[in-house]
């Protein structure tokens, strides 16, 4: 998820200066959290308070139709009234629209085939001033990977991560993604990074941010471009410079569903993901994440988005009801489409079965494959420790978790050399550390290119899942467990599963 990633930033444009360089012992920054908005939402909860983070939109609406077919003529009707189509998703039954009239939802609601009217949300998916910096000194390690085709690209040797989920014996077999199609749902890309550019399919890319294009600029955000990091974990381009994505050989579609500052609206992720599927999208990444309160309370705008001092709370339970309902047609019609949707499990250290008073979406709606987070120990100075411990900012529990894959970690070796414990990837015109169960989606995403690749290039969702679940290493108790969900993603197993 965005909300708890730790990113260290190591410039390389113009010149793209090797990789091997960047384990010299000059200081450089470290970025890391001092909270989250899911954590604060946890604590909200449990006093019965609304959820920061995430407002109630004035004038904005989720419209949901009686079934998946939008009854005929329904976008003329709602223009009609004063509404404003922003997104029409016919084949899942849903329609964003904005209206001045105060009375919009009373009148929609009245149209025959309208299901229910509900407000649309802007969410805080993560916040760039909960970011500080602290200087470190680097160490060294060396390459741990088997031979394949890939050891030739200078990151490469500082990507335990492949490692852990045997990607590099999975591409000796010829399964490199060819013929796959990925989509990342996130905010702006790099879309000039040498190592990402030469994967992307341009066409089928979009930005559903109104005013902010595709392209990520670092003015708006906080300089570090979760997108394209978790863009260059799945599919970073085998070009003997940089890194290597799991899936090197996947076509990818980038779709911008949240600003460069790390907020978007509830409707940006629906149409985010309709408009994936329908570009023929065989797996869709979403390393983000909302904490809904199941209490529905949460904080009205009052007609100004963007000034929060006059905001009061509202309680409207049915909001969440139907914005979960909303969000379900949605994954269904993505599933029956025939994308695999992997979505980030939080980073929150929730039991989610112990505390059922928030809803994680993406990573609990139906057809979403939830990934936790695993991470080594001091994997720089000792290649052979284990890369399987749980991440201690991972969220967990047996139903909210299906696979654990690497997401990095700083907290198990808080010492020197300890950002080589997380994952190393793409940056905005750079080569970046990270650590987050965002970090450990795109794994999963890029094992599933593999999976899809290695059966012809076309799979059923449900397949997909089936594979992983099959070749998965068992971790943590027997069976399904609260960490590891079924076990680990392994892509050597999962290309050579019968």
């Amino acid at each position: 998820m965005l909300n708890k990633s730790f990113t260290r930033r190591i410039l390389l444009y113009p010149a793209l200066v090797a990789l091997a360089g960047l384990i010299s012992c000059n200081p450089d920054e470290e970025m890391s959290p001092e909270g989250t908005i899911a954590q604060s939402a946890i604590s909200a909860a449990a006093k019965g308070e609304a959820a920061p983070g995430i407002t109630l939109r004035s004038k904005h609406y989720i419209v949901i139709g009686s079934s998946e077919t939008l009854p005929s003529g329904i976008e003329q009707e709602l223009q009609g009234m004063g509404g404003k189509v922003t997104a029409l998703m016919a084949g899942a039954g849903v329609v964003a629209v904005s209206s001045d009239d105060p009375n919009f939802i009373a009148k929609a609601s009245k149209l025959s085939g309208v299901r229910s009217v509900v407000r649309d949300l802007e969410i805080q998916w993560y916040n760039p001033e909960q970011m500080k910096t602290q200087e470190f000194t680097e160490g060294a390690t060396n390459n741990v990977n088997p031979p394949s085709t890939a050891d030739d690209d200078p990151g490469f040797s500082l990507q335990w991560g492949h490692t852990a989920v045997q990607a590099p014996a999975a591409w000796n077999t010829g399964a490199r993604g060819q013929g796959v199609r990925v989509a990342v749902l996130d905010g702006g890309f790099d879309l000039n990074h040498p190592d990402l550019a030469p994967n992307v399919d341009m066409k089928a890319s979009a930005s559903f941010i109104p005013g902010e294009i595709l392209q990520y600029d670092p003015a708006r955000g906080d300089g570090f471009s979760h997108g394209t990091h978790v863009a260059g974990t799945i599919g970073a381009v085998d070009n003997d410079m940089g890194v290597i994505g799991i899936a090197p050989d996947a076509q990818m579609i980038l779709v911008k569903v949240l600003r460069d500052s790390g907020s978007g609206p509830f409707s940006s992720i629906l149409q985010g993901i309709v408009w994936a599927s329908m570009q023929g999208a065989d797996v869709i990444n979403m390393s983000l994440g909302a904490a809904l309160p199941r209490n529905g309370k949460f904080l009205d705008d009052n007609g100004t988005p963007d000034d929060t001092s006059d905001d009061f709370v509202v309680s409207d339970t049915k909001a969440v009801q139907e914005l979960l309902v909303a969000f379900t047609r949605i994954t269904n019609f993505a599933h029956q489409n025939g994308s695999t949707l992997i979505a980030a499990a939080g980073n929150d250290g929730n039991n989610g079965q112990r505390d059922g008073s928030l809803m994680y979406i993406p990573a609990h709606a139906p057809n979403v494959i939830s990934i936790s987070a695993t991470a080594p120990t001091g994997w720089a100075f000792n290649t052979n420790t284990n890369l399987d411990v749980p991440a201690a900012y991972t969220n967990f529990g047996v139903s909210d978790v299906d696979f654990a894959a690497p997401g990095g970690d700083t907290k198990l070796y808080p010492k020197n050399g300890y950002h080589y414990d997380m994952v190393l990837s793409l940056g905005h015109q750079s080569y970046t550390w990270s650590a987050g169960t965002s970090m450990a989606a795109p794994h999963a995403s890029g094992v599933a290119a593999l999976i899809i690749s290695a059966n012809g290039g076309q799979m059923d969702p449900a397949q997909v899942k089936a594979v992983l679940r099959a070749s998965a290493d068992d971790l943590g108790k027997p069976g399904r467990d609260s960490f590891y969900g079924y076990g680990r993603i392994n892509a050597f197993k999962a290309v050579t599963a019968q």
